[in-house]
């Protein structure tokens, strides 16, 4: 799976991005993984921020971003989103998807790093106050 993220840039807080997370998949369909979003701030760990089941009717959030985020996934196109509102200055990171092949999601399985097999080379986003 090669995963191509998108829609980064600058904007001021408050304000709103779209990220697109487009995968090329072979031998497998895309309908197979599951696909989290993790975000990096300088001199900060790689942190979750929220992630989507193989359907869509199942989506996860990190505790910061619960009501101004939204995840949701297109099957047909490959392709997974993330809308993002209201944003603050704190959201200012490097964001990144990735996928999970195992199949079965669970609350602590989405949140974890070492769950997803397949990684995205990131875009960056930077909110200004």
């Amino acid at each position: 799976v090669q995963l191509q993220a998108s829609g980064g840039g600058l904007v001021q807080a408050g304000g709103s991005l779209r990220l697109s997370c487009e995968a090329s998949v072979s031998g497998r369909t895309f309908n197979n993984y599951a696909i989290g979003w993790f975000r990096q701030a300088p001199g900060k760990e790689r942190e979750f921020v929220a992630a989507v089941n193989w359907s869509g009717g199942s989506t996860y959030y990190a505790d910061s971003v619960k009501g101004r985020f939204t995840i949701s996934r297109d099957n047909a196109k490959n392709t997974v989103h993330l809308q993002m509102n209201s944003l603050k200055p704190e959201d200012t990171a490097v964001y990144y998807c990735a996928a999970d092949s195992y199949g079965v999601t669970t609350d602590q399985s989405v949140r974890t790093l070492d769950e997803y097999d397949y990684w995205g080379q990131g875009t960056q986003v930077t909110v200004s106050s």
